[in-house]
């Protein structure tokens, strides 16, 4: 699969997002797509996935199974979890017995059995990415494309799907992910790739690997009702506040995932403003 010379803006005027992306993409392969908030990872994704049309240059060869993992799952849809997974399964081409069988072993693997017949209306956020992310792995597709799939997840859920990327790569498929953890699969990938002003830039994967560090620290600021949830312990951070209902949250950038976790799963979930280090001198 290639993109060749993509850009992408939204109205005849607007700015453009992207500008003259060139991107190969060739399993067995793990590709990690990197960049500040805002900059542009989210439309990279899309396009890849083919849920987004580039404005200019073309993509080219995306393999027939693709599917494609977004940060937040829509959950007002008439099904239920193992009707929905069916569903999605006969869509990707499956047999319905195959479909059946396939969604009621991702709804155990992910500990969601007992939820098969509930409605997705009625789902927690964190049972409603479990179902998210099943859904695209069922079909066991040539490109997986997860956009923040391990935000809202427990611990034994991220394993799951951390195991089930490494078996994609393994059967010969290509995984293309973001993640706010920068230690999230930190070795296996086998390139990565940084959005800078509009461009698609190489990293190399040894600088990837190192993660932050430890002395950058990054504010993160939200906005929702109530109070702030609870961190989980050991997190260093140091709130404040950025205006009515708004929270600004200084931490260690190795430690801003689980902020963006206890955020983005409270009840009801905190919107992120903003993700931006400490010195970079922007405003609220």
């Amino acid at each position: 699969m290639r993109l060749e010379g993509v850009g992408r803006r939204y109205g005849v005027r607007g700015p453009w997002v992207l500008r003259d992306v060139d991107l190969e993409l060739t399993g067995p392969a793990l590709l990690r797509v990197d960049g500040a908030n805002g900059t542009g990872k989210s439309t990279v994704l899309r396009i890849v996935a083919g849920l987004d049309r580039p404005t200019a240059g073309r993509v080219l060869g995306r393999p027939r199974r693709t599917a494609y993992v977004p940060e937040r799952f829509p959950p007002a849809l008439p099904f239920d979890a193992y009707g929905y997974l069916v569903h999605l399964g006969r869509v990707h081409g499956l047999r319905g017995a195959v479909a059946g069988r396939r969604a009621a072993e991702w709804l155990e693997r992910f500990g969601i059995g007992g939820y098969a017949r509930t409605p997705l209306s009625r789902l927690s956020k964190g049972t409603s990415q479990k179902v998210a992310v099943a859904q695209a792995l069922l079909a066991e597709p040539e490109l997986l494309v997860l956009d923040e799939a391990w935000t809202g997840l427990d611990g034994a859920a991220r394993g799951t799907l951390d195991d089930a990327v490494r078996a994609r790569v393994a059967a010969g498929g290509t995984v293309v992910f973001v993640d706010h953890d920068p230690l999230r699969l930190a070795g296996e990938a086998s390139a990565v790739r940084r959005v800078e002003q509009g461009r698609l830039v190489a990293v190399p994967v040894t600088a990837a690997v190192a993660g932050p560090d430890p002395e950058v620290r990054v504010i993160v600021e939200a906005v929702g009702a109530g109070e702030p949830p609870a961190l989980p312990g050991g997190v260093r951070a140091v709130y404040g506040t950025a205006g009515p209902g708004r929270v600004r949250i200084t931490v260690p950038a190795g430690e801003s995932d689980a902020v963006l976790r206890a955020l983005l799963g409270a009840d009801p979930a905190w919107r992120i403003r903003s993700v931006r280090p400490e010195d970079d001198g922007s405003g609220s």
